[in-house]
């Protein structure tokens, strides 16, 4: 464990992470919607689709077939897990920072207990 003047840089590092890693999810997000609107956009101005369910059949082969979307959807699939991972950190150390509080207290309590006691012996 360490000291508890280390903490608050740690826990801010910690939060900064996920906060870059939101900003990673979201520029992902947005380049996947992008694939989607085109994708919609193809099958809505086909001439050749009848119905709604061709056109969400077009749409799937579009995406389907743009290998940039599916590097899109993996990288979002990665960067969930790092920012779930990265959150738990984040909490992990909040915890031990409450703990690292706690055992303080306990030490200082500890050691008033001790004071009183033995003012009260006499020593």
């Amino acid at each position: 464990m360490m000291q508890m003047s280390h903490y608050p840089s740690a826990i801010a590092q910690a939060a900064q992470r996920v906060n870059e890693l939101d900003s990673q999810l979201m520029a992902v997000q947005h380049q996947i919607n992008r694939f989607e609107g085109n994708a919609d956009r193809a099958a809505a101005f086909d001439v050749d689709l009848k119905n709604d369910a061709q056109r969400k059949a077009r749409r799937f082969e579009v995406l389907l077939l743009n290998h940039e979307y599916q590097k899109a959807m993996d990288a979002q699939i990665q960067l969930t897990m790092e920012k779930a991972n990265a959150i738990a950190h984040l909490e992990y150390l909040r915890n031990q920072l409450s703990v690292a509080k706690l055992e303080a207290r306990l030490a200082i309590a500890q050691q008033l207990t001790d004071y009183e006691s033995r003012e009260l012996v006499g020593l």
